[in-house]
C-alpha cells in the first residue's frame, strides 16, 4: 500500500519540528506558547470548560446535566 503523500508531509514536518528542538516536548510547546503570546488578539480563543466543583452544587457542570441523577447538597 502505498503511502498517503499529505501523511508523508505531516510525518516530514513533524520530525524537522522535532529535531529542531532536540526531540524535547516541552521545548516545542515552550515554542508554542511564545509564538501564540506574539498573536494576542489575532488569535481566537475558545472559553475554558466549566468543571463540577468537588460537592456537585447545583449550578455546577455536572448538576447542569439532563438525566443526572446523582444527589447534590441541597436537593
Amino acid at each position: 500500500m502505498d503511502d498517503d503523500p499529505i501523511v508523508a508531509s505531516v510525518r516530514k514536518i513533524r520530525e524537522e519540528l522535532s529535531a529542531a528542538f532536540g526531540f524535547d516536548v516541552h521545548a516545542i510547546f515552550a515554542d508554542l506558547r511564545r509564538r501564540e503570546a506574539a498573536l494576542g488578539d489575532r488569535l481566537v480563543r475558545q472559553p475554558e470548560a466549566q468543571r463540577p466543583n468537588e460537592a456537585g452544587h447545583p449550578g455546577s457542570a455536572m448538576g447542569d446535566l439532563p438525566g443526572n441523577t446523582r444527589a447534590t447538597a441541597g436537593g
